[in-house]
């Protein structure tokens, strides 16, 4: 009746004809798990078993049918019962997740169905967060979501290994946070839960800083409100000025010097350039030589560095200075109160000089003489 090949060794050995067995792995149908200690007739039924169909709910199409946890039928299941079923035991089903557009992850992998599957529904449900965190949205304080505008992705922000803790990467936006400002809580500068449209100058937080700061008064200075000009966000305090962006680039024993020292009772714009305006002191004490009594004019840096005040040395366009035996100024400018005035006849004297210029004409033994024919110091 079951259409039984007669080749009887098929499943009977000749110890014993009884007990007769069937490899079952030899048909398309493999068996597996309980399915091996299951009797022929179970599924055979009607002794039919040529033709019988492979799929699961051929023979559990009844255990789909009054499945309630959850319901397969109203939920729209799929009837390939090993989607989530395996051979060994038919409870404790389980779904891979994985294969869907919505991965389960951390605290998702151990959540029941029915809570994001409400009223028996898997088909066709949102992806977003807020479709099943719409009541912590709405209910947070700290900060207010709903209050702030916020966008409704959760994952901008929390993790699934826990909605608590969560981080916002600031960088994503237009003000990324360094230094000390990464460890500052959010309400501290999202004053009154107000996060979008926040301005990004530094002086919107620190006004209150820039106000009360007196070493040196910005405010009485003309400071720029501009933060970062002189402070980092690392630290306050220890602020520094970058004075090669202004028209007077501090070079030498000028980078040591306290501003306040240039800048006279708090006064930073239209300080003076020049010199003198700082060292009219130095000018007119100085006795070697007596600036101002020599004339001597007052760019100081004609003659001195800003690597060291003393030490100052002066380019004679005409006339070396390490003509002779002369060492400093004095040797030839015998007159500290003008420097215009020189003589050579200190060192030249006349009986010298008459017997070399025998028979030149219009010699005259004086300086001023001398210095029009030898104005490089040459003896030609």
């Amino acid at each position: 009746a079951a259409g039984f090949s007669q080749q009887c060794s098929t499943c009977h050995s000749t110890t014993v004809w009884t007990g007769a067995t069937f490899n079952h792995s030899t048909t398309p149908f493999p068996l597996t798990g309980s399915h091996t200690s299951v009797q022929c007739s179970t599924c055979h039924k009607n002794n039919v078993y040529a033709g019988l169909s492979t799929d699961c709910v051929s023979c559990h199409l009844t255990d789909f049918n009054a499945a309630t946890n959850p319901n397969h039928v109203q939920s729209g299941f799929p009837q390939q019962c090993s989607m989530c079923h395996t051979t060994t035991v038919w409870t404790g089903a389980s779904y891979n997740h994985s294969t869907t557009p919505f991965p389960l992850t951390g605290a998702h992998t151990s959540v029941q169905c029915s809570t994001c599957h409400k009223n028996n529904v898997y088909a066709g449900l949102p992806t977003t967060c807020v479709s099943c965190h719409l009541a912590n949205y709405n209910s947070t304080t700290n900060p207010n979501h709903t209050q702030a505008g916020f966008p409704q992705d959760c994952s901008l922000c929390h993790s699934t290994t826990t909605f608590s803790g969560a981080t916002f990467d600031h960088s994503k936006t237009l003000f990324p946070l360094t230094g000390s400002h990464v460890s500052v809580t959010c309400a501290t500068c999202h004053a009154n839960n107000v996060y979008a449209g926040l301005p990004t100058t530094c002086v919107s937080c620190h006004l209150a800083n820039y106000n009360s700061a007196t070493n040196p008064n910005h405010a009485q200075a003309g400071f720029p409100q501009q933060c970062s000009t002189c402070h980092s966000t690392t630290s306050w305090a220890g602020a520094t000025f970058n004075h090669s962006t202004t028209a007077f680039a501090l070079t030498g024993a000028h980078v040591s010097v306290q501003c306040n020292l240039c800048h006279i009772n708090g006064t930073y714009a239209g300080t003076p350039k020049d010199c003198y305006s700082c060292h009219s002191a130095e000018y007119k004490n100085t006795t070697n030589p007596g600036h101002q009594a020599a004339g001597i004019p007052t760019t100081c840096a004609t003659c001195h560095t800003t690597a060291s005040w003393a030490g100052a040395t002066f380019t004679h366009t005409w006339f070396p200075t390490g003509h002779g035996s002369a060492k400093t100024c004095s040797d030839c400018h015998l007159n500290p109160s003008d420097y215009s005035v020189f003589t050579c006849t200190t060192c030249h004297t006349k009986s010298q000089t008459d017997s070399r210029h025998s028979g030149r004409s219009g010699y005259v033994y004086n300086s001023a003489n001398c210095y029009q024919c030898h104005r490089s110091g040459g003896g030609n």
